[in-house]
Formats: structure tokens, C-alpha cells, sequence
């Protein structure tokens, strides 16, 4: 029974703490009861929310990110790629907590170097005749590609919801998209006399570097000629009919790290598949094999936008913060009124309560127990004369006691209409002298008593304790003062119409008596 009542008690508290004392917490990334980040179109779901007649929150408005990039870029093909350049520029939104579209644009530079003899293959003209004829037919392939790439991705990302912390710092994504991509590939086989190379200087058999620089030694450098192709062309670049146009598909994975809730920094890794063999200018045997970008970059991102308008982009903002926080610290759900067991209905919990079976009805003080207002052993809710003066105690089972003659007044017959007259004691706690709320209502009643009995005085007697010790003495004296104070300040009762005494006795009441 113990625990059960401790289990109750504990869960009254944790409801009240919960709905008052942390009441000021907030969710750091986004709070949800904020309707100022939030958009018109949407304020009608938001004050759904706000009303409780919807679970949803409003999507609220977010940051756009702007990102540079820039780093490694390079063509994955038959020729052995040298490593090249790429940079540019995106524009990145969120669609949700999870998926955010970015359009971006990347320019780049690309060349390769192959180190042995390979056999030429004319598609749309072949650039490499006058070189393949100096060589039985062989040639080294070479290239240059300047590209421009227009890609629109959509971004999932793997780590902003979290369960055990609040924002996230890393953002790991993969990506998925479309790119057009322009490239203009062409290939050094023309020596600066406009004729073709002689490779009968070169030693194949030599390591790949030495073979590399021994070509490079070899070559002028200059780009002259377009590169074979496949398929269309347009009008752009150095050379007239030079420019592939592809569509490519793109993949990619990256991570990126907050710096601030405005700036991050990111690495990623990106692949675009165009699936055409000629981006190297060489397409293989049979044209078999694919070429493809790889891109690999550093990017600087910055968040736009109003911050007191928008939040961070959503990718940045864990959903579950606000639900967790909820949880932990409410400040929308509504908590129902804590219901806690009382037997007998009287306003005190049964943990509480030290008379748990008091009737229905009966007044009872904060402890449970059926009050006593006039000390004589007899409940409120069963005493027929609810203020006894203690000099008229003991009283019968009814709590109606029998007053005797004061001392100053035995064997005088009293005028009969101050002799009948009935008035209360006034108790006090320890060593208080004061009046209160309690003792007012008493005295109260009283002076309503003497106001209609005019000719009525009032013996107001004060007990000193044992054998009238000074100490007694004294706190008596002051609590006669205090009643007879307050009757005659507070009531206006003639001061003349009061005789104090002091007896012996540990009594913590004053009893008033009528002294006719």
C-alpha cells in the first residue's frame, strides 16, 4: 500500500514540474509553435495545430543553400586520365527533412595521356591519319576536354534524424539526377609543321612515366584537331562542329559539416554517365567501353534567407527534436488533470489522509481529521454547541457543556439576560499572541453578542501557567491585550467593559466570560 501511495505522489509531481517548471524550454532547431516562420497558405494547418484540432504542425519556411564547389575532375576511359579541374556553382531547396533538389552548374577541364601504340578507328573523320601513317597504322592517344555540365539532382539525406541528440553537426547524402553535358574533346596529332608524329624515337618498353615524358617531349601541345565522335555536334567552341552534346545520368554520395547555422563545408563525390564512348576521343575496341566523369570536391555552403522569417534548410533540423522535447518538457499537449484516490471525499488524498473515514459533509483541516473547533472532544459535525468556553467543559456526548459562576461574581445574582449569555475561548498556538484569521471569526461572533447585550461586561481571563511562573505570566497577559485589543479597535466594544485576570493553569486559550 506504501508504494503505491509513493508511486501516486511521485506522479503528481512529475506532472506538475513537467507543466510549470519547465515550461520555458524550447527546441533548438526548429519550434514548432512558432507561427512567424511559417507561410500564409499554411496558417490555417498551424492554427489547426495550435487549437488541438490537428497533430500537424505547418511545414515551415526554410533556407535556400548556395554552394561553391571546386576540386579533382577527371574522365574515367580508355585513355588514362591526367588529373583536371572542375568548379561551379548550386542553388540547393529542401522538400522535406529528408529530400532537397539542387541545380548546379559545373565547368571543368580534362586531359589524358595514354603510354602505348594503339590501333585507330575513324568515326566522322579521323584526325590521327597522318600520325597512324608514320607508324604502321598506330598511334598514342591524347586528349583535352573542356565540359560544361548542367545538372539537377535530388538529395536524400542519411543522418539529420536522430534519436539521441538533438541537431545533427554531419549530413551524410547520396544523390541522383539529370545532367546535359557540353564537351568539346579535341586531340594533339599534328606537330607544329602540321604533319603527323613519328613515334620511331620512343622507347615502349620503358616504365609508363618515362614513356609519358618521352611523348610529351614529343608533342607541341596544341589541340589542334577535333577528336572522333559519335553523333551530334553543334557549333561551339575553338574548332566549328566540335561540341558533343549529351544527356548523362548522375549519382553521387557526400558529407557535409556545420559550421554555423548559416555556413557549412562539404566533400563529395560525384559521377556522371553520359554513355558515350568517345569523350577521350578514343573510343576502344568496337566502341564498347563507357566513359564517365568523376568529380570529386570541396564545397563551401551558405544558408539565405530572413532568419527570423525561416529556419535552416530542413535537412539540417532533426523532425523528432520537437517531438522529444514535447515529451520531456510540454508546452501544447494537453495534460489531463492528475486523479488521485480520497475515500471518504473530503478533500484530502489518501495518502494524506489521517482519518480516512470522516462522513460525507464533515469540515476537516488539512490533515483529513474531523475538526474540533472549541477543543471539547466532540467533532464539529456532531457538537450541538460548536464554541464551549473551556470553563464550561467537560461537556455531554452533544458537545453542550455547563458554565458554573465566575469566581468574581459567586453567591451576586447577575441581571438574567447577562447571566445566560454564552461566549467562546480563544485558542492560541505555542507562544503566538497574535490574533488570527481563525481567532477573528471568533471574537467576531462575539462582539455581535455584547453589541446586542449593551449592558453586558466581559471577564476576559488569561491562563499563566503553572503556579503563575513569570514567563506564564507575561504571554498570558499579552494574549488578554490581543483580544481585548482587536474587540475593542476592530469591533469598537467599549474598553470599560472588560476585566482582565490571570490564573494559574497550561491552557493555551483566553476564556471569555459575561461579568455582570
Amino acid at each position: 500500500m506504501a508504494s503505491k501511495k509513493y508511486l501516486l505522489l511521485a506522479g503528481a509531481v512529475g506532472l506538475l514540474t513537467a507543466s510549470t517548471g519547465f515550461a520555458q524550454v524550447q527546441p533548438a532547431g526548429y519550434d514548432a509553435l512558432d507561427s512567424s516562420k511559417v507561410s500564409g497558405k499554411r496558417l490555417v494547418q498551424q492554427n489547426n495545430f495550435l487549437n488541438h484540432q490537428s497533430n500537424f504542425p505547418a511545414k515551415p519556411r526554410d533556407m535556400w543553400e548556395l554552394g561553391l564547389h571546386g576540386g579533382l575532375h577527371m574522365i574515367s576511359g580508355t585513355i588514362p586520365a591526367q588529373p583536371g579541374f572542375g568548379g561551379g556553382i548550386s542553388l540547393r531547396k529542401a522538400l522535406g527533412h529528408t529530400f532537397s533538389l539542387r541545380a548546379e552548374y559545373t565547368g571543368s577541364i580534362d586531359k589524358g595521356q595514354d603510354y602505348k601504340l594503339r590501333p585507330t578507328f575513324a568515326a566522322n573523320g579521323n584526325p590521327w591519319a597522318a600520325t597512324a601513317a608514320k607508324n604502321g597504322g598506330y598511334i598514342v592517344p591524347n586528349y583535352r576536354s573542356q565540359n560544361h555540365q548542367l545538372s539537377l539532382d535530388v538529395l536524400a539525406s542519411l543522418s539529420n534524424i536522430l534519436f539521441y541528440r538533438a541537431e545533427p553537426k554531419v549530413n551524410w547524402y547520396v544523390l541522383a539526377g539529370y545532367s546535359i553535358v557540353a564537351a568539346d574533346v579535341d586531340v594533339d596529332a599534328l606537330n607544329a609543321n602540321g604533319q603527323g608524329y613519328d613515334y620511331s624515337g620512343i622507347n615502349f618498353t620503358a616504365k609508363r612515366s618515362d614513356i609519358r615524358k618521352q611523348l610529351n617531349d614529343l608533342r607541341d601541345k596544341k589541340y589542334e584537331q577535333n577528336a572522333p565522335s559519335q553523333g551530334n555536334r553543334i557549333a561551339i567552341g575553338r574548332h566549328d562542329d566540335n561540341q558533343l552534346i549529351r544527356h548523362a545520368l548522375d549519382v553521387g554520395t557526400g558529407v557535409a559539416f556545420k559550421v554555423s547555422k548559416r555556413f557549412n563545408i562539404g566533400i563529395e563525390e560525384k559521377v556522371t554517365m553520359p554513355f558515350d564512348a568517345y569523350l577521350d576521343g578514343y573510343p576502344g575496341p568496337g566502341g564498347s567501353s563507357k566513359d564517365f566523369y568523376s568529380y570529386t570536391n570541396v564545397r563551401f555552403n551558405f544558408n539565405l534567407g530572413n532568419a527570423s522569417k525561416r529556419v535552416q534548410p530542413l535537412y539540417w533540423i532533426n523532425p523528432l527534436e520537437y517531438a522529444y522535447s514535447e515529451l520531456s518538457n510540454p508546452r501544447h499537449m494537453k495534460l489531463p488533470t492528475p486523479v488521485l484516490p480520497d475515500a471518504d471525499g473530503d478533500g484530502v488524498t489518501d495518502q494524506f489522509d489521517r482519518e480516512p473515514n470522516t462522513p460525507a459533509g464533515a469540515p476537516v483541516d488539512s490533515h483529513g481529521v474531523a475538526k474540533d473547533t472549541d477543543g471539547d472532544g466532540v467533532p464539529d459535525y456532531k457538537d450541538k454547541q460548536l464554541i464551549t468556553p473551556t470553563y464550561c467543559q467537560p461537556v455531554d456526548a452533544d458537545g453542550v457543556g455547563k458554565c458554573p459562576d465566575p469566581e468574581c461574581c459567586k453567591g451576586k445574582v447577575a441581571e438574567t439576560s447577562c447571566a445566560t449569555l454564552v461566549l467562546p475561548s480563544v485558542s492560541f498556538k505555542g507562544a503566538s499572541t497574535k490574533v488570527g484569521r481563525d481567532q477573528e471569526a471568533i471574537l467576531a461572533s462575539v462582539a455581535s453578542t455584547l453589541k446586542a447585550n449593551p449592558s453586558c461586561n466581559v471577564l476576559v481571563t488569561g491562563h499563566a501557567g503553572a503556579k503563575g511562573k513569570k514567563g506564564g505570566v507575561d504571554l498570558s497577559s499579552r494574549r488578554v491585550d490581543s483580544v481585548i485589543d482587536y474587540l475593542a479597535d476592530k469591533q469598537g466594544i467599549d474598553r470599560g467593559r472588560f476585566i482582565k485576570q490571570n490564573t494559574p493553569g497550561e491552557s493555551g486559550t483566553v476564556d471569555l466570560a459575561p461579568a455582570n
